[in-house]
């Protein structure tokens, strides 16, 4: 991977707000079907989804009031009419909560500058050290913050990466030994789009997220298309990924993040396999292979 942002740099001035709500509600309003909401369709429509006024009635609001809400002007909407458009819109809580942040931000997170790089606490990396399941910490830019020696079993040495190539997103959509160890990268990659627009809603004014996701679009074909989709969704916790090992094959680890407490926020992530199955075997396998110097 060639040039990056290091954390700290101020490449860019973040995302446009008012942009991305009206790219977000558009891409909502184009995935509904008049007959899915109940309404008659009358012939073919020069594009897909509802009509503006079809999305106004159905929220219970004006043509003009929703207009301006798609304009990107929100802040004196009421929560009433945002959760009218986001019912409407059959909105995910993901995606509501997503909505309500670009509408209505709040002044810290749309003042918010580059804040220096993030450092684990020592505690948290001796709490990954004890853990018996592969484990890692993640900024809410989705920088690798720490991992424990399982994680490594799993997801290959990001100790020999450079500190700033240490990130999720830089590693699904521009590394493809990274990416091989998913059995299914584009699912994979799907929802880390999703994660970086999330995360990029809650700090609209961080710079680095927004040079992120400039390297990215301009480095990855995929992450272009992903990104266009406006998709915003982490996947759900519980859920289970499929992994490919070159030395166990393909087995299915399920995913749980938590948020850890104080300071910038961070988020634990681990994986475990479902007891007794073939998955628990393979992790096992690894597992004890990576271990095994320490004997």
């Amino acid at each position: 991977m060639s040039s990056h942002v290091a954390p700290g740099d101020q490449a860019t001035s973040g995302l446009d707000r008012r942009t991305e709500l009206r790219e977000f509600l558009r891409s909502r309003r184009a995935r509904l079907r008049p007959e899915d909401v109940g309404l008659p369709s009358y012939g073919r429509r020069r594009v897909p989804g509802l009509r503006r006024e079809e999305l106004a009635q159905l929220a219970g609001v004006s043509y003009a009031y929703y207009a301006r809400l798609e304009q990107g002007y929100g802040e004196t909407m009421s929560a009433e009419v945002l959760d009218a458009v986001a019912h409407a819109l059959r909105l995910s809580e993901e995606e509501r909560d997503h909505l309500v942040r670009l509408a209505q931000p709040d002044r810290q997170s749309m003042t918010q500058a580059a804040p220096p790089p993030q450092r684990l606490r020592t505690s948290v990396q001796h709490l990954l050290d004890t853990l018996g399941v592969p484990a890692y910490v993640v900024s809410r830019r989705l920088d690798i913050l720490g991992w424990n020696r399982l994680a490594t079993a799993v997801f290959g040495n990001w100790a020999q990466l450079p500190p700033e190539e240490r990130n999720v997103a830089r590693l699904i959509f521009l590394s493809p030994e990274a990416r091989d160890r998913f059995a299914d990268p584009g699912r994979t990659a799907l929802r880390t789009a999703g994660a970086v627009r999330m995360n990029a809603g809650k700090s609209p004014g961080d710079s680095y997220l927004s040079s992120l996701i400039e390297e990215l679009s301009q480095k990855s074909e995929e992450f272009r298309q992903l990104w266009a989709r406006h998709e915003v969704s982490c996947g759900a916790i519980g859920e289970s990924v499929r992994m490919r090992h070159p030395l166990v094959g393909e087995f299915d680890l399920i995913h749980e993040p938590m948020a850890l407490p104080g300071g910038a926020p961070m988020r634990l992530v681990t994986y475990h396999a479902e007891p007794g199955s073939r998955s628990e075997e393979a992790l096992r396998m690894l597992t004890s292979w990576e271990l095994e110097p320490l004997r």
